[in-house]
């Protein structure tokens, strides 16, 4: 599923620094403005996937022109940057496991930002991911 979230660009002493309204710590830069677009997009990306293997909620994209900036930012350029995200419907599921194993899984969930669904699906998908490369070999 396509997701357009707004990109809010500022000049500074080193070429453009560039940041996004609705997600707190979404960062990059690039020399050119053209660099700091091209990096904006890596970045949304990663910071996207990372929220979604932590099993962390989207927030719904602003639009471009009523996203919320700091009125002290000197704009240089706003920007739509696309993003494809993975929209999985999520299913409750009942699943019997070891009382030590669920108190190790909770506190390392804790631990690392994981709620104890985001850090299981993790869990999986790396199994997962484990498994078809040792298939390949």
């Amino acid at each position: 599923m396509a997701r357009y979230y707004p990109a809010i660009v500022e000049a500074d002493s080193d070429g453009y620094s560039v940041f996004f309204p609705d997600l707190p710590g979404c960062t990059s830069g690039g020399a050119t403005l053209q660099q700091a677009a091209q990096n904006a997009e890596e970045a949304l990306q990663a910071h996207i996937t990372l929220s979604q293997e932590h099993g962390e909620e989207l927030p719904d994209p602003s639009e471009l022109d009523t996203a919320q900036v700091d009125p002290d930012i000197h704009i240089a350029a706003r920007f739509l940057v696309r993003i494809e995200t993975q929209k999985a419907r999520s299913m409750r599921v009942n699943v019997m496991l070891p009382s030590d194993l669920l108190a190790a899984a909770d506190k390392f969930a804790a631990r690392t930002g994981y709620t104890r669904s985001g850090l299981l699906a993790q869990a999986i998908r790396d199994k997962l991911r484990s498994e078809a490369d040792s298939l390949l070999v």
